[in-house]
């Protein structure tokens, strides 16, 4: 599964960047939970935060007592990173071509980033480079199925259709990892939680009128890249016309179900 990421791309993450801690940070369930999944428990264990964005998990892993590097090709995200952790080392790079020697890390982070990889045949063997025997890669990502059931497509159907579609399924994950060398060793289901603090895509599921907020789409890049202006605008009205008459309590009812909203796999060398 591979797409090509363009010039165009890099500055739509860029643009991005310049606002994106306004809306996303650390959620401190979130982060607890890729504290447990990746540590190695040896006090001297180097990690590495792949798609780090603005480093924010990189930052709080960090402050809970792991070695990180963060890593991430937007050179406006890595500068908003350095200008909050100076103690972290940052890197600009992508998963496919990582400026890092063989067996460097002790465990990868790789949090909502699978999607934006133009390559993820070439991301896979690449992290098993640089990954020590035994270490965990730790993935936090929506499945296809996921996203296409969220309650947002009632508003923004073509969006949810093309964000379900860049994303990589489970059996296509498994198929890579076991052909690179990794084997799957964890799936967790995580659904929203009502004091979710980061702001991805479905993160307002308890807090729907938050989509009408500009300054929130602008740190989702599936409001950046996978919309039009109209449906936008039409799915805008829809969604305060609901909110309004309070139809939207059934809209988000009727598509709940047990598929979770996002999921961590864990793929061990």
């Amino acid at each position: 599964m591979a797409s090509k990421q363009t010039k165009k791309d890099m500055e739509r993450y860029d643009k991005i960047g310049l606002t994106y801690d306004s809306t996303r940070k650390a959620d401190p369930y979130l982060c607890e939970r890729m504290f447990e999944l990746i540590g190695s428990g040896h006090t001297d264990a180097h990690y590495l935060d792949i798609g780090c964005g603005t480093g924010n998990y990189t930052e709080a892993l960090a402050q809970k007592g792991l070695r990180f590097t963060g890593m991430d090709p937007s050179v406006k995200m890595l500068e908003k990173a350095r200008s909050k952790a100076s103690h972290v080392k940052w890197l600009q790079g992508n998963a496919e071509s990582i400026p890092a020697n063989d067996q460097s890390f002790d465990g990868v982070l790789a949090s909502l980033t699978l999607h934006h990889w133009f390559d993820l045949e070439k991301g896979f063997k690449e992290l098993f480079r640089v990954m020590k025997s035994g270490a965990r890669m730790v993935c936090f990502t929506s499945l296809p199925e996921q996203t296409s059931s969220y309650w947002l497509s009632n508003y923004f159907p073509n969006m949810i259709k093309h964000s379900s579609e860049v994303l990589p399924s489970l059996d296509i994950l498994v198929k890579l990892a076991s052909k690179t060398g990794f084997e799957l060793a964890v799936t967790e289901n995580y659904f929203v939680k009502e004091d979710l603090q980061d702001m991805f895509l479905n993160s307002g599921k308890y807090k729907p009128e938050l989509y009408l907020n500009e300054n929130f789409r602008s740190g989702i890049s599936s409001f950046s890249r996978s919309i039009t202006p109209e449906e936008l605008k039409t799915g805008l009205v829809k969604l305060e016309k609901d909110l309004k008459t309070g139809r939207i309590g059934k809209v988000i009812k009727s598509h709940e179900n047990n598929l979770g909203d996002y999921i961590f796999l864990v793929f061990k060398k």
